[in-house]
């Protein structure tokens, strides 16, 4: 049904099950700390969508942790012994918290642990985007430069960023940091946040009064905002349609905030010159998805956030989070 379960007892006898532990320890961040906590079972995969599978799996746990994998309330309702649900992950919408709430059951989060990883990762797809170094080191090893008369040749323009202008939606741990790194590079930084906070130390630095402005103005934009029923497929056409016609878009929050076809239309079109995304709306992506056939669109696998040291901060979190509930001090509880 998914995966293999990995038993090792703890000094506790509390029941642990990781129901999905696989992303985090593909096998080589280890849960050796987590084992010691109790009686930890590890399944490196379970059916999101096996309700069956989930209830068997966790039948006997006090704690569950949980990263994609949902425990909603007909989920609740049949583990009597359940008592904790941490997830392994920032977003918890696969909780229902009502339910949780109505049985006493202690849900937590990670809130930070990727920052770093995922704001370094958006200037990964934008310097790929603006120097497209997979491709040029595809037509080397083709053998285009040794057939080439010149020393140098490129398959596309290449673009410099010093100057350019950087809007980023949504200001917060990483798209502040995002906006650090784009002044790194000399551009300008534009953000808009529904809470602005406090605006960085940097100049050139301004807010954007609307998300229209604030991709109408900029020559790239970072989507670095979560989604909510407001933001859901905020940029569509209309949106896109501000935009220059040189500008490009990287998107390392959530698939969903974007209108999939509406983004396939325009970069077909040339309406903008480029797009990179490592989150499409439904992962892993379905065959039928529109942004795989998209001129110039860069498209990775949901990795921003998957560097060792950033899952390594989140399996140590998610330990400590664990380690409070048995201790019975709350930390990251929601």
């Amino acid at each position: 049904m998914g995966g293999t379960g990995k038993s090792g007892t703890g000094m506790s006898g509390t029941r642990i099950v990781v129901i999905d532990g696989y992303t985090i320890n593909p096998g080589d961040n280890p849960w050796d700390e987590l084992e010691r906590l109790g009686e930890t079972t590890i399944y490196d995969r379970t059916p999101p969508d096996a309700p069956e599978a989930i209830v068997e799996r966790c039948r006997d746990a006090e704690v569950v942790l949980t990263n994609k994998v949902p425990i909603r309330k007909e989920t609740i309702e049949r583990l009597p012994g359940l008592r904790y649900i941490g997830v392994t992950a920032t977003g918890y919408d696969i909780i229902d918290l009502e339910a949780a709430r109505a049985r006493d059951i202690e849900v937590t989060n990670v809130p930070v642990y990727g920052t770093r990883s995922v704001a370094q990762y958006v200037f990964a797809l934008l310097l790929e985007l603006c120097h497209h170094v997979g491709l040029h080191d595809h037509a080397v090893k083709d053998g285009e430069w040794t057939r080439c008369p010149d020393f140098s040749f490129w398959k596309r323009p290449t673009l410099e960023l010093d100057g350019k202008t950087m809007s980023v939606i949504g200001f917060g741990r990483i798209g502040r940091l995002v906006g650090a790194l784009a002044h790194a590079f000399g551009m300008q930084v534009l953000a808009y946040d529904v809470r602005r906070g406090d605006a960085p130390a940097y100049e050139p630095f301004a807010w954007a009064p609307s998300v229209r402005d604030a991709f109408a103005r900029a020559d790239a934009v970072s989507l670095n905002c979560a989604m909510n029923a407001d933001n859901r497929e905020m940029v569509d056409a209309a949106l896109i349609s501000t935009m220059k016609p040189d500008a490009l878009l990287v998107n390392a929050a959530r698939g969903g905030l974007v209108n999939e076809r509406d983004l396939a239309d325009a970069l077909n079109a040339g309406r903008i010159a480029g797009a990179a995304v490592d989150v499409v709306s439904s992962e892993p992506i379905r065959p039928d998805n529109p942004l795989l056939r998209a001129k110039n669109c860069i498209i990775t696998p949901h990795i921003a956030w998957a560097s060792l040291e950033s899952r390594r901060r989140l399996r140590d979190e998610s330990v400590e989070n664990v380690r409070s509930y048995l201790e019975g001090r709350e930390r990251n509880r929601l």
